[in-house]
C-alpha cells in the first residue's frame, strides 16, 4: 500500500496470472471510490481489506467502484462492497459483468471463426476452452453508470474520463489536469507493452475493432494531455511518458516491419503462419495473445496501405501491395 497523493492511495493485490500483482486505487473526494477491484480470490480480498484497514477504512466504507476495463484482474471483487451503490465504467463492461449468455456464445463463435479464418490448424481446437477459464476470476454485477470520453468522474469533478481502447474495448483512463495525474489501468505500463486483444464486435457493431490501430492512436492522444505521472494497473508508476510512449511505438513499428519483410521475402501467408514465426516459443501456450498481436500488426500494415488481405477457401492470406 502506498499513499501517492493526499487523495490517491495505491493498493497492490496478488493475482494468479503471469502478469503478477495488480494495483487498485482508493480515491478520496465527495465520494470514497475504488478504481478497479482486483481478482476474485480469497488472497486478493484479504490483501485488499488489510490495506484498507491500514488506511483507516473497511470495505463497507467504499461508496462506488469505477472500472478501467473488464478484464478479470480488474473486476474480481466488485461484489464485495455492500455499500457501493455505484458501479461505473464503459458500457462494454456490462456484457462481461452480467455474464450475458448470448454475448458469451457470440464470443466463442467469433473466436472459432477467427482461428479458422486465420489458418489455425484443428490441433489447436482445444485451446478455445482455455479462453473461458479466466472468467472464473471476474466479478459479477451490472453497471449503474456509463462513462465515456470527457465525462467527469462521479464525486470527483477534477478527474476527466479519457477513452483508451486498444488493450480492451472497454478501456478507460482517468486524468486530473491540475497536476497531470493519470490513472491508466493497463493502457500505459512501464515494463511491458500491453497486448491489444482481439474481441468480437459489440452491440451495434458490424465488424471487430482493430485494437493495435486504436492503441497507437490513444497512446499518441495521451502524449498531448500533459501527463506527469501514470498510476498503472501493473508495475511501477510512469514518470517519463514523453520517452516511454515513443519507445513503445517504435518497438511496434519494428515488429510491423519484420512482418512486412516476411511477406516481401516469402510471399503471401496466413496470420497463423506469421504468428508461428514471430512467436515460436509462446504460440502453443498463448495462442490468443500471440494471434492478437500478429493480427494487430497485419491490421496496422493494412491501414498503412502496405499489404492486402485475400480470402481463399475461407482462410485469410496477406500479401504485399507492389
Amino acid at each position: 500500500m502506498q499513499v501517492v497523493h493526499d487523495t490517491i492511495s495505491k493498493l497492490t493485490i496478488p493475482t494468479p496470472f503471469a502478469v503478477g500483482d495488480t494495483h487498485v486505487y482508493l480515491l478520496k473526494g465527495d465520494m470514497l471510490s475504488l478504481i478497479d477491484a482486483g481478482v476474485k480470490t480469497a488472497e486478493a480480498y484479504d490483501a485488499l481489506t488489510a490495506q484498507l484497514k491500514d488506511l483507516g477504512y473497511h470495505p463497507n466504507d467504499i461508496e462506488q467502484i469505477i472500472l478501467t476495463h473488464h478484464h478479470p484482474d480488474h473486476t474480481g471483487l466488485v461484489e464485495r462492497f455492500p455499500k457501493a451503490n455505484t458501479l461505473a465504467g464503459h458500457k462494454n463492461n456490462d456484457l462481461w459483468l452480467t455474464r450475458n449468455p448470448e454475448f458469451f456464445e457470440r464470443f466463442a463463435q467469433f473466436y472459432r471463426d477467427f482461428f479458422i479464418a486465420s489458418g489455425v490448424p484443428q490441433s489447436f481446437k482445444g485451446f478455445l476452452k482455455k479462453l473461458e477459464e479466466p472468467i472464473h476470476y471476474a466479478g459479477e454485477g451490472k453497471l449503474t453508470a456509463f462513462l465515456e470520453e470527457d465525462n467527469h468522474l462521479p464525486g470527483h469533478g477534477d478527474w476527466r474520463v479519457i477513452e483508451t481502447k486498444g488493450h480492451a474495448q472497454s478501456h478507460l483512463s482517468f486524468f486530473r489536469e491540475q497536476d497531470g495525474a493519470f490513472i491508466g489501468g493497463d493502457h500505459i505500463l512501464e515494463h511491458i507493452s500491453p497486448n491489444p486483444i482481439i474481441e468480437p464486435p459489440y452491440d451495434g457493431e458490424k465488424e471487430r475493432a482493430k485494437p493495435l490501430v486504436q492503441y497507437r492512436a490513444n497512446l499518441l492522444k495521451c502524449l498531448s494531455l500533459g501527463i506527469s505521472t501514470v498510476y498503472p494497473g501493473h508495475g511501477i508508476n510512469v514518470l517519463n511518458i514523453d520517452e516511454l510512449v515513443p519507445s513503445q511505438i517504435k518497438r511496434q513499428e519494428q515488429r510491423a516491419a519484420k512482418v512486412l519483410q516476411m511477406l516481401e521475402e516469402d510471399g503471401e501467408q496466413t496470420p497463423f503462419q506469421l504468428c508461428q514465426r514471430l512467436f515460436p516459443k509462446q504460440i502453443a501456450k498463448q495462442l490468443d495473445l500471440t494471434m492478437s498481436e500478429t493480427t494487430g500488426q497485419l491490421d496496422y500494415l493494412e491501414e498503412c496501405g502496405k499489404i492486402r488481405k485475400a480470402t481463399h477457401k475461407g482462410i485469410y492470406y496477406y500479401h504485399v501491395i507492389r
